[in-house]
Formats: structure tokens, sequence, C-alpha cells
């Protein structure tokens, strides 16, 4: 299909980006994983499984971006319920963050981890509204959403990795 071809290395980067981070959150989890604390599940539900849920919808969206399609449609339909899935989710983990108790979340965490990753999703739905009218434009916001949710997960990333090295690792052992 027409258009597909000019990301063909947009998605690959993005694609391959997203996957390395996946794994190198599990690699992270893991060596910080000899401090649970008895509450942290709800925050890691909050803060931590969204990130992955970034990551992966990233790797999905650039792998679905680089099937040969034979009509913008179809892709645009899979593409737009990714955008939905996100933002329904995207509003239980602001759900999640107001309701932990381990952590009170500030105004970048609000923004990271709840509004600009809905934003992101929002507008995967909308342009795949728009692929049928301006496929050009649509590809735009695509790739758009992509690359937010990507940046969005990398700085979720480095929060926590931070948070874990400077903040609850500095704490006294009970």
């Amino acid at each position: 299909m027409p258009g597909f071809e000019e990301w063909e290395s947009f998605y690959v980067i993005v694609g391959t980006a997203a996957a390395a981070l996946i794994g190198l959150q599990f690699v992270v989890m893991t060596l910080i994983a000899d401090r649970p604390q008895t509450t942290t599940p709800e925050a890691g539900a909050a803060f931590a499984t969204p990130t992955v849920v970034h990551f992966s919808a990233v790797l999905l969206l650039s792998a679905m971006l680089r099937v040969p399609w034979e009509a913008i449609t179809t892709v645009a339909a899979l593409w737009g319920f990714v955008g939905f899935a996100g933002a329904v989710y995207g509003a239980i983990v602001a759900r999640r963050m107001r309701t932990q108790t381990v952590y009170r979340p500030d105004l970048e965490d609000w923004l990271f981890h709840a509004l600009l990753p809905w934003l992101a999703y929002v507008l995967l739905l909308l342009s795949a509204f728009a692929a049928r009218s301006h496929v050009h434009e649509a590809l735009f916001g695509v790739g758009a959403g992509v690359l937010l949710l990507l940046f969005i997960g990398i700085h979720n990333v480095w929060d926590t990795v931070a948070y874990q090295v400077f903040v609850s690792l500095r704490k006294p052992k009970d």
C-alpha cells in the first residue's frame, strides 16, 4: 500500500528499541527485587506494569505497520483498537495511581504515567478515524503516538530506577 514504504526504517528502529527496553525493564526489576515491600504490588500496577504495556503497544504497532496491507482501513481499525484499549487502560492506571498508598504521585508522575500516555492512545484512535480521508496525516499521527509512548516508557523506567537507587535503597532496613 502506498505511504507505508517511507515508514519502514522508522518502525524497525522504534520496534527494536521497544523490544530491547522491555527486556531491560525485566532485568532492572529482577535486580531490585531483593527489596520487596509489603504494599509494592499496588504501586507496581500503577507505575511499573503500564510501562511494559506502553513498550508492548509500541512493539505491536511497529509490527502491525510493517505488514503488507492491501488497504489502510484494516490496519487503521487495528491501530484504532489499540488506541481505544490504551485510552481505557490509561483511565484505569490513573485510578490505580490515585488509590495506591505506597507513593504520593507528584505533577511529573501524573504527566508521564497518566496524561501523556492517555493522549498518545487518543492520538492513535483519532488517527484511525482520519486514515480514510487523510492517509498521510494519519500515518504521522500514528508515528507521533508511537514515538510518544516510547519516550514516555524511557522516562518512566529511568524514573523507577532513579527512585529505587536514590530513595528506596537509601532507606534504612526495618
